[in-house]
Protein backbone atom coordinates (compact mmCIF):
# COMPACT_ATOMS: atom_id res chain seq x y z
CA UNK A 1 0.00 0.00 0.00
CA UNK A 2 2.79 2.46 0.77
CA UNK A 3 4.26 2.14 -2.73
CA UNK A 4 0.90 3.08 -4.29
CA UNK A 5 0.77 6.15 -2.08
CA UNK A 6 4.27 7.19 -3.06
CA UNK A 7 3.47 6.88 -6.78
CA UNK A 8 0.45 9.17 -6.34
CA UNK A 9 2.36 11.61 -4.17
CA UNK A 10 5.13 11.88 -6.78
CA UNK A 11 2.55 12.89 -9.40
CA UNK A 12 1.54 16.12 -7.58
CA UNK A 13 2.06 19.20 -9.73
CA UNK A 14 1.80 21.84 -6.98
CA UNK A 15 4.38 20.84 -4.38
CA UNK A 16 5.24 23.45 -1.76
CA UNK A 17 8.32 22.71 0.39
CA UNK A 18 7.73 22.25 4.13
CA UNK A 19 3.92 22.31 3.79
CA UNK A 20 1.45 19.59 4.66
CA UNK A 21 1.16 17.64 1.44
CA UNK A 22 -0.84 14.52 2.18
CA UNK A 23 -3.07 13.27 5.03
CA UNK A 24 -4.06 9.66 5.57
CA UNK A 25 -7.18 8.90 7.58
CA UNK A 26 -7.53 5.38 8.97
CA UNK A 27 -11.03 3.95 8.52
CA UNK A 28 -12.70 0.69 9.45
CA UNK A 29 -15.35 0.71 6.69
CA UNK A 30 -14.20 2.12 3.35
CA UNK A 31 -17.66 2.63 1.87
CA UNK A 32 -19.04 4.29 5.01
CA UNK A 33 -16.03 6.64 5.12
CA UNK A 34 -16.38 7.60 1.45
CA UNK A 35 -20.12 8.14 1.91
CA UNK A 36 -19.52 10.32 5.00
CA UNK A 37 -16.73 12.51 3.58
CA UNK A 38 -18.45 12.76 0.21
CA UNK A 39 -21.72 13.91 1.78
CA UNK A 40 -20.16 16.16 4.43
CA UNK A 41 -17.49 17.89 2.31
CA UNK A 42 -18.04 16.89 -1.32
CA UNK A 43 -14.77 14.94 -1.45
CA UNK A 44 -14.19 12.56 -4.36
CA UNK A 45 -12.10 9.41 -4.26
CA UNK A 46 -9.84 7.29 -6.43
CA UNK A 47 -9.87 3.60 -5.46
CA UNK A 48 -6.54 1.78 -5.27
CA UNK A 49 -7.91 -1.65 -4.48
CA UNK A 50 -10.14 -2.53 -1.53
CA UNK A 51 -7.87 -1.09 1.16
CA UNK A 52 -7.05 2.44 -0.01
CA UNK A 53 -8.83 5.38 -1.62
CA UNK A 54 -7.15 8.64 -2.60
CA UNK A 55 -8.86 11.90 -1.62
CA UNK A 56 -9.09 14.25 -4.60
CA UNK A 57 -8.97 18.03 -4.15
CA UNK A 58 -11.32 20.38 -5.98
CA UNK A 59 -10.60 20.78 -9.70
CA UNK A 60 -10.20 24.54 -9.27
CA UNK A 61 -7.21 23.83 -6.99
CA UNK A 62 -5.58 21.47 -9.45
CA UNK A 63 -7.46 18.25 -8.70
CA UNK A 64 -4.41 16.72 -7.00
CA UNK A 65 -4.59 13.94 -4.48
CA UNK A 66 -4.49 15.56 -1.03
CA UNK A 67 -4.68 12.44 1.10
CA UNK A 68 -6.16 9.01 1.42
CA UNK A 69 -8.44 6.71 3.34
CA UNK A 70 -6.59 3.64 4.59
CA UNK A 71 -8.59 0.59 5.65
CA UNK A 72 -7.54 -0.99 8.98
CA UNK A 73 -9.14 -3.27 11.57
CA UNK A 74 -9.34 -0.39 14.11
CA UNK A 75 -8.67 3.30 14.50
CA UNK A 76 -6.11 4.25 17.14
CA UNK A 77 -5.98 7.67 18.78
CA UNK A 78 -3.10 10.01 19.29
CA UNK A 79 -2.51 11.16 15.72
CA UNK A 80 -2.41 14.74 14.54
CA UNK A 81 -5.64 16.74 14.50
CA UNK A 82 -6.64 17.60 10.94
CA UNK A 83 -8.39 20.96 10.66
CA UNK A 84 -10.50 21.85 7.63
CA UNK A 85 -11.43 25.42 6.68
CA UNK A 86 -15.03 26.50 6.06
CA UNK A 87 -16.51 29.70 4.65
CA UNK A 88 -19.75 28.91 6.54
CA UNK A 89 -19.22 27.08 9.82
CA UNK A 90 -22.93 26.54 10.53
CA UNK A 91 -23.55 25.03 7.09
CA UNK A 92 -20.53 22.74 7.51
CA UNK A 93 -21.72 21.71 10.97
CA UNK A 94 -25.11 20.83 9.48
CA UNK A 95 -23.48 18.84 6.64
CA UNK A 96 -21.26 16.91 9.07
CA UNK A 97 -24.17 15.94 11.31
CA UNK A 98 -26.43 15.12 8.34
CA UNK A 99 -23.71 12.82 7.00
CA UNK A 100 -23.53 10.98 10.34
CA UNK A 101 -20.68 12.79 12.09
CA UNK A 102 -20.78 13.27 15.87
CA UNK A 103 -19.95 16.75 17.18
CA UNK A 104 -17.60 16.30 20.16
CA UNK A 105 -16.63 19.93 20.86
CA UNK A 106 -18.11 23.27 19.93
CA UNK A 107 -18.72 25.28 17.99
CA UNK A 108 -16.60 27.62 20.10
CA UNK A 109 -14.65 30.83 19.62
CA UNK A 110 -10.86 30.90 19.61
CA UNK A 111 -8.39 33.66 18.69
CA UNK A 112 -8.87 33.99 14.96
CA UNK A 113 -12.38 32.59 14.54
CA UNK A 114 -14.71 29.78 15.50
CA UNK A 115 -14.41 26.00 15.22
CA UNK A 116 -15.86 22.64 16.13
CA UNK A 117 -14.52 19.10 16.39
CA UNK A 118 -16.31 15.98 15.18
CA UNK A 119 -15.74 12.27 14.84
CA UNK A 120 -16.37 10.39 11.61
CA UNK A 121 -18.06 6.97 11.50
CA UNK A 122 -14.74 5.22 12.25
CA UNK A 123 -14.01 7.41 15.31
CA UNK A 124 -11.41 9.76 13.78
CA UNK A 125 -11.55 13.25 15.29
CA UNK A 126 -11.18 16.21 12.93
CA UNK A 127 -11.90 19.91 13.33
CA UNK A 128 -13.43 22.60 11.13
CA UNK A 129 -12.70 26.29 11.57
CA UNK A 130 -13.92 29.57 10.10
CA UNK A 131 -12.93 33.20 10.44
CA UNK A 132 -16.30 34.13 12.00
Amino acid sequence: MASTTMVRMDSHTHRIPHSIDYIEITVTDMQAAQDFYGRAFGWEFTAYGDGYAGIRTAAERGGDEAGGLALAPEVTGGGPLVLLYSDDLEATLAAVTAAGGLIVNGPYEFPGGRRFHFTDPAGNELGVWALQ
